[in-house]
């Protein structure tokens, strides 16, 4: 079963999702034009390949939803619109998965918004892609990210948020490919703000123990400056859920200092979007976010689970505030990367940041502190990163795939240029022309 890299976007804002990183030496062995694309802000595309073919979910010139369809031994797209129209909004992403028998699923364009959801009626054939007007009929007026996963057994799992920001509640569905209809996976929403907030989410994200991993701030309102409380659970089948000290929790969770990692309160610089869940080279979940310090400056911190309990490590020893508020898609001043293991007990971290630019650490694994500045790793060859556009405030987009060709060291990414954000408001003439989405070739 193929999952969308798209769908696993559970933050407040529209976030790019590179590829895996790939060594220097990596290079770009081909490049195929899609369609000309929207341009005046960045919403998330998508990519999925399976079945000896490659599909692109994308909103093009017109701003219509668009799948892209071709055989992996033709260089030849066969496009398929379906009646979506993107507004300004960047949260409206497309997502979209294969089930075990080849049918695709696809959802997005929603803040909000009613469900909206495609399926093909025929296996591995966008052209056969049909709406469907409810998965489970209830809990579907007012939705919001949108993300397919695996269950437990590989299931295809369906999850987004019922509600509006500092209001809402995160549901589950989990689909039967004998019967093609969705039921809830859970009874009740796994998360509950009682009217007063609702949670932003990390993952989940199956880790290396084989359990699934979440991490959370709550938020109190539309204003991204409430964010407090990061939060952590963590269950073996998505369906029973526990604390980090193993105490089952009953659904559904509400906030409670027994899921609390750290009680940042609001106003104290956490953001939903830069909460990043990871693990160490022991397999212990690491969080990784930002707050403000004694002195209000803006700082990294780890948050390790050891043993039973979170112990909270700080990264960086910046003297710069990034402070932000109110609603809309927020550009992000400050990006955190997760940790991952660079051998000999050390982990790699990377980050980028508005005044001191973009670098990253070499930590002790033992103790969470910065060794030294390291090499910022390789995303993608540089020059994909090279921008074209002669506009002024383009920038390069970049997305990677999921799924396989089955090409020994090969792996896909779609690239085109856009905007920045506009806080999700209309901009005013004169805009960028469409920009060339394109599917990259790239051998290790």
């Amino acid at each position: 079963m193929n999952i969308c890299l798209a769908s696993l976007l559970t933050a407040a804002a529209f976030t790019l999702v590179f590829p895996p990183r790939t060594a220097q030496a990596a290079a770009v062995v081909e490049t195929l034009d899609v369609a000309p694309v929207w341009s005046a802000h960045p919403v998330g595309f998508c990519l999925l390949t399976g079945g000896g073919k490659q599909f692109v979910a994308f909103y093009d010139a017109e701003r219509r939803m668009t799948v892209a369809e071709r055989s992996l031994k033709s260089r030849k797209w066969t496009l398929h619109v379906l009646p979506e129209t993107l507004g300004w909004d960047s949260h409206n992403y497309v997502t979209m998965a294969a089930d075990r028998d080849g049918y695709l699923h696809l959802s997005g364009n929603m803040h909000g918004h009613p469900l909206k959801y495609f399926r093909t009626a025929k296996p591995w054939d966008a052209s056969t892609f049909e709406r469907v007007e409810a998965m489970v009929g209830a809990r579907e007026a007012r939705c919001t990210y949108p993300s397919f996963l695996l269950g437990k057994h590989d299931e295809m799992v369906f999850t987004y948020r019922d509600g509006g920001s500092g209001n809402g509640d995160q549901i589950y569905n989990i689909y039967d490919t004998k019967t093609r209809a969705w039921k809830r996976l859970l009874d009740k929403p796994l998360t509950d703000g009682e009217g007063l907030m609702n949670a932003y989410f990390a993952g989940p994200v199956k880790g290396p123990d084989g359990w699934f991993h979440v991490a959370w701030v709550w938020r109190d309102t539309g204003d991204c400056a409430t964010n407090h409380d990061l939060s952590y659970a963590r269950s073996s089948d998505l369906v029973h859920w526990e604390t980090a000290a193993a105490e089952p929790l009953k659904l559904p969770i509400r906030l409670d200092e027994k899921t609390i990692v750290d009680p940042v309160p609001a106003g104290g610089g956490m953001i939903n979007s830069n909460v990043r869940l990871s693990f160490d080279g022991q397999k212990r979940p690491v969080i990784s976010y930002h707050k403000f310090d004694d002195k209000g400056f803006t700082q990294v911190y780890n948050a390790r689970l050891e043993g039973s309990a979170w112990r909270i490590y700080q990264v960086s020893d910046w003297d710069w505030r990034w402070e932000f508020s109110g609603g809309g898609t927020i550009a992000s001043q400050i990006g955190v990367e997760g940790v991952s293991p660079q051998g000999r007990g050390t982990l790699y971290q990377g980050y980028s940041h508005a005044k001191k630019g973009a670098g990253a650490w070499l930590l002790d694994e033992a103790t969470m502190k910065p060794l030294r500045q390291a090499k910022r790793r390789q995303s993608v060859p540089t020059r994909v990163m090279k921008k074209r556009s002669e506009f002024e405030g383009m920038r390069v987009q970049v997305r990677g795939g999921s799924g396989s060709s089955g090409e020994p060291g090969v792996s896909y990414l779609l690239r085109w240029e856009t905007l920045s954000s506009n806080r999700d408001q209309p901009r005013k003439p004169p805009l960028p022309e469409p920009s060339m989405l394109q599917l990259l070739k790239i051998q290790d």
